[in-house]
């Protein structure tokens, strides 16, 4: 068993992983985006929930108006930027399958398993 309390504090984060999956939290401050029309998981899904906030996911050119409850799959490939359109922090929780980023928040290379899963 692996448990962490979320705090939400800023930017990305890591919290762990298990047979395949990760999970990780990202905190958009107003006004603030992540990624480009450059950024691409070539080797992984990401699932996207937001928690609090609002926003906009732009994904392959079509925009998604995200807020607390959105759910967004982004397909391993597709081009994507999600940005905080609210006055408020936009709060997400995200799984990746397969994993995505290292423990220091450092994209892995696509094709590359983590080592344990």
């Amino acid at each position: 068993m692996q448990h962490r309390r979320l705090r939400f504090g800023q930017g990305f984060r890591v919290l762990f992983e298990c047979r395949g999956v990760q999970a990780a939290q990202m905190v958009i401050a107003p006004g603030g985006r992540e990624g480009d029309a450059d950024n691409r998981h070539g080797g992984a899904e990401q699932w996207l929930y937001v928690v609090s906030g609002t926003g906009v996911a732009i994904v392959d050119g079509k925009r998604r108006a995200l807020a607390a409850g959105s759910l967004l799959l982004v397909e391993r490939g597709e081009a994507h930027e999600i940005r905080n359109s609210g006055r408020t922090p936009l709060k997400t929780l995200n799984f990746y399958s397969p994993p995505a980023y290292t423990a220091t928040g450092n994209e892995r290379p696509p094709g590359r398993p983590p080592r344990g899963s």
